[in-house]
């Protein structure tokens, strides 16, 4: 299937280059045979691409930020990576390219775990579909892309059905913290919040202030209304 799709590609884009008749332009050329390889791989790789962030990511998570990061750095790693390929640049170069960007931390925020998993995934997806080559057939490369999403709908779906999410709140009533006062504690973040808590945890006490860090935790499908965001459990060790 490889061989007839590849000598189909090549007198495809023997005929357009015929037709076109392009030469170059300051040194490089104004078409390629490679052209439709790009194109054909690039709708292949943004199809799956999407799927993983705006089908299984996004309903769960609901953070347009990161959503538009692991689709910008989608693309970004997959044209980077066709082009080293393109340019046979060595494969010692590209595994050292593609770590920096697996343990890439975004400086603006810290990137909670689940985050970077994505991240990792969707960087996962451009290597894949821009690095094949004819030893790596059509049928590999589909169950490949196919095995990623389902492997991760089914994680994020069906294993984890429940997704318990975080917030950190700064709390006065100091001595609500006494866990004989842990009961008092809830009842009075639930109807200040609105939010129905499953487990609480106390972090950072400060006696001078008469503040604690507190730490809810909440299902996301047991809110009713309003939209609670999940701080991810490094925003609250950092914080």
């Amino acid at each position: 299937m490889w061989e007839l799709t590849t000598q189909l590609t090549t007198e495809l884009t023997t005929n357009i280059g015929a037709i076109l008749n392009i030469g170059e332009f300051f040194g490089m050329k104004l078409y390629d045979d490679d052209f439709l390889k790009l194109i054909l791989r690039l709708g292949l790789n943004v199809f799956f691409a999407v799927i993983i962030a705006r089908g299984l990511y996004y309903p769960n998570a609901k953070r347009k930020d990161y959503l538009f990061s692991f689709l910008l750095t989608n693309l970004v790693i997959f044209f980077i990576i066709f082009t080293m390929k393109k340019y046979e640049i060595g494969t010692g170069i590209g595994l050292g390219l593609f770590a920096i960007f697996g343990i890439i931390r975004f400086r603006t925020s810290t990137m909670p775990v689940k985050e970077m998993t994505y991240l990792f995934i969707i960087i996962g997806i451009a290597v894949i579909n821009a690095l094949s080559s004819s030893k790596f057939s059509w049928t590999e490369l589909l169950f490949t892309n196919f095995a990623l999403i389902g492997i991760t709908y089914i994680i994020e779906n069906k294993w984890l059905l429940r997704h318990e999410a975080r917030k950190v709140i700064t709390y006065e009533k100091i001595e609500n913290i006494k866990t004989k006062n842990h009961h008092l504690l809830k009842i009075d973040l639930e109807e200040r919040t609105g939010i129905k808590i499953s487990r609480i945890e106390i972090g950072r006490i400060n006696f001078l202030n008469d503040t604690a860090k507190v730490i809810i935790y909440f299902y996301l499908e047991d809110q009713e209304g309003g939209i609670y965001q999940d701080e991810g459990i490094l925003e609250i060790r950092n914080d």
